[in-house]
């Protein structure tokens, strides 16, 4: 194989797949990227470890086409590294020479016969643009789970109906929900399935293009999900779990409307920042609604104290303390993309909900975030 190709997109291709491989791989050519000559005028990369696949393609002047086989993570650092000069690969015996300019690498080659096949791409199910589909997983995914004792809680829901996708996510201490209208290819019949959140926020973060086509192959014992942007795509084998029967978790709309608050996002996250300077890890910020505005506390005698007050438009009959993660509820207010937010209470020992609010006032439909409270003392 002897190739040349252009700098950056060989670096922005060979990083945005070693981004899939495993860290410790359990057998040596599960960490190594394929690279295939073989097309006209296109290198093709790809990387496959049995339960996530990535292949992007860039463009390539092909002397001698081939395939090789070489170390993803040593690849990406390599190229990320090269000056902004054309780069040549060559493949001579087991090893593989990379010029660019001054520079010159030789890397040992894995054996390409034992490099599994690539999962073929799902039946194409629909299309979405890419700018709303990175959007929506970003604002779910930071609700997931991260304990893989726990795989139903590790993925986000993907719910698809004819005209709408819903994705939610929860670690069980806040819950993330965002709807979203799409475009099938084709009648789709009703379905659910749970992608695990740290491959979909990957792939829909580089996707890239003027849509993300979303593939569904629900084939029992093969279930994937495949996303294709213009040259790129990728598969990620489903989640074998049962998500929690999560709706019940959301307060009616008579509940939620017994206490709410409109305030503006950005002063009150810096406000949280400052006063849990002094709460110790994982511990409580406080927020007491009152006529007057919201007032904040964090800490105690013990280990210091901060309070901040801040306005706030307040309906409903009495006052409330609640308390909240700190980290968990500025989450919460980053995911809401908008200046303001409407926080809807019932109970201090009860969830509340946080919806991102327009600046017609209005409640922007089509996202939610949910946040267990903190437990006060007493």
């Amino acid at each position: 194989m002897k190739i040349r190709v252009e700098r950056d997109g060989l670096a922005d291709a060979v990083a945005w797949v070693a981004r899939s491989l495993p860290s410790r791989p359990p057998v040596p050519v599960l960490g190594g990227v394929l690279l295939d000559a073989t097309a006209e005028a296109a290198l093709s990369i790809s990387g496959f470890d049995y339960e996530v696949s990535a292949q992007v393609s860039t463009e390539a002047e092909i002397d001698t086409p081939g395939r090789t086989l070489v170390s993803g993570r040593l690849l990406a650092d390599i190229t990320k590294a090269l000056p902004a000069r054309p780069v040549e690969l060559t493949v001579d015996g087991s090893r593989v020479m990379i010029t660019c300019g001054s520079s010159r690498f030789s890397l040992p080659t894995m054996p390409v016969e034992d490099y599994p096949e690539l999962p073929r791409m799902p039946e194409h199910a629909g299309e979405v643009p890419s700018e709303v589909f990175s959007e929506a997983v970003a604002q779910v995914a930071i609700a997931a789970g991260k304990d893989d004792t726990l795989p139903m809680l590790t993925g986000v829901r993907v719910e698809i109906t004819s005209d709408r996708l819903t994705m939610v996510a929860t670690d069980r201490f806040r819950l993330a929900m965002r709807e979203f209208t799409w475009e099938p290819a084709t009648e789709v019949e009703d379905t659910a399935v749970l992608v695990p959140a740290k491959s979909l926020s990957e792939s829909a973060k580089t996707l890239g293009g003027s849509g993300t086509r979303i593939q569904l192959s629900l084939a029992s014992g093969d279930g994937l999900v495949g996303l294709s942007g213009a040259t790129r795509r990728s598969t990620t084998r489903l989640l074998d779990a049962e998500f929690p029967k999560y709706r019940q978790l959301l307060p009616s709309e008579e509940e939620a409307q017994m206490i709410t608050a409109i305030v503006d996002v950005g002063p009150l996250a810096e406000a949280i920042k400052r006063v849990s300077l002094v709460a110790e890890r994982g511990s409580q910020v406080r927020l007491e609604f009152a006529d007057s505005g919201l007032r904040l506390t964090a800490g105690g005698d013990d280990e210091g104290s901060a309070e901040e007050e801040l306005p706030v438009e307040l309906t409903g009959d009495e006052s409330l303390t609640i308390a909240f993660n700190p980290a968990y509820l500025l989450d919460g207010l980053s995911a809401l993309r908008s200046e303001r937010a409407k926080m809807l209470f019932t109970t201090s020992n009860r969830p509340a909900v946080i919806k991102p609010v327009g600046d017609d006032g209005e409640v922007v439909e089509g996202y939610l975030y949910l946040l267990m409270p903190v437990r006060l003392p007493g």
